[in-house]
């Protein structure tokens, strides 16, 4: 008898360990990730916090979201700094992100684990391709020159954004859809962003992720603030360990990418992508 109640006593605190480490093993990894990319963590924390800790993705993307929103509030301060962050850009992307983010968890709400789990394994095999395409365009030096779709514009005199209806509709649209995102799926929304700035303005890459981080920061951090008041449980020590974990992993990637390629870690980026959207995909068609 004695036995069996240091049994019952011990092991829950030594699963609490176990869940503790893990949490805190990938947290580095994402962060990691999301420093060599500049984006990219979001994307992944959901799936590996659904594939190592067992969690569905309503649970597992709150904590994500929490992790990514911190790490990248950490990059955007810096970029304020530097100024380099479009201040102005991402306050009205975040302005119109944040109360579409209601519309994506409730929609998530209304889905089956299993289609969560087959849309997002789609849309990591559309970002997989993307990343892949774009590391081939760096190691063959080619860049595309469509100025044609430009809607928003920077005054050469100011250095502003000059701000047309056009650009405020564009801008706003990119929030809009990074809103929606992620309340759906609880990701970042950073491989939406840059692709679409780069796109659709003429901000230099430079100014380009800072501002997508101070996006991600505040888009994130609404999305959190608004499963929580929808009652939606997170554990917060883990939380607060992954997130932690994130970000000391997004300063040793950091550090990393003073040594490797851009190329070679985009390319290595999309195809750990395509490997995880490969398992998500499959969980997804067993019903596992």
């Amino acid at each position: 008898m004695a036995g069996r109640a240091t049994h019952h006593r011990v092991n829950p605190p030594r699963r609490q360990r176990g869940s503790l480490t893990l949490s805190l093993a990938l947290g580095v990894a994402i962060g990691a990730i999301m420093g060599l990319t500049g984006a990219g963590g979001g994307i992944l924390a959901v799936p590996t916090l659904t594939f190592g800790m067992h969690w569905p993705i309503q649970q597992a993307a709150p904590v994500a979201l929490l992790a990514v929103a911190s790490a990248a509030a950490l990059g955007a301060l810096e970029g304020l700094k530097r100024k380099q962050v479009r201040y102005r850009a991402a306050i009205l992307m975040a302005l119109a992100g944040v109360p579409v983010t209601l519309a994506g968890q409730h929609v998530a709400g209304l889905l089956s684990q299993r289609v969560l789990l087959g849309l997002f394994g789609a849309l990591m095999v559309y970002v997989a391709l993307r990343v892949i395409r774009s590391a081939r365009r760096m190691s063959t030096a080619v860049v595309d020159a469509d100025s044609g779709s430009i809607m928003a514009r920077l005054d050469p005199a100011t250095g502003r954004l000059h701000w047309t209806p056009r650009a405020v509709a564009a801008v706003s649209g990119i929030g809009a859809v990074t809103g929606f995102l992620t309340g759906l799926l609880g990701v970042g929304g950073g491989f939406v962003i840059v692709p679409l700035l780069k796109r659709y303005t003429d901000i230099p890459m430079q100014g380009i992720v800072p501002t997508s981080l101070l996006v991600i920061a505040l888009v994130g951090s609404g999305g959190v603030a608004t499963a929580l008041l929808h009652g939606v449980h997170m554990p917060v020590a883990l939380a607060a360990a992954f997130a932690a974990a994130n970000i000391v992993g997004m300063i040793l990637g950091r550090l990393l990418t003073r040594t490797l390629s851009p190329a070679h870690i985009q390319m290595a980026f999309g195809t750990t992508l395509l490997v995880v959207a490969a398992g998500l995909l499959g969980k997804a068609a067993l019903g596992l």
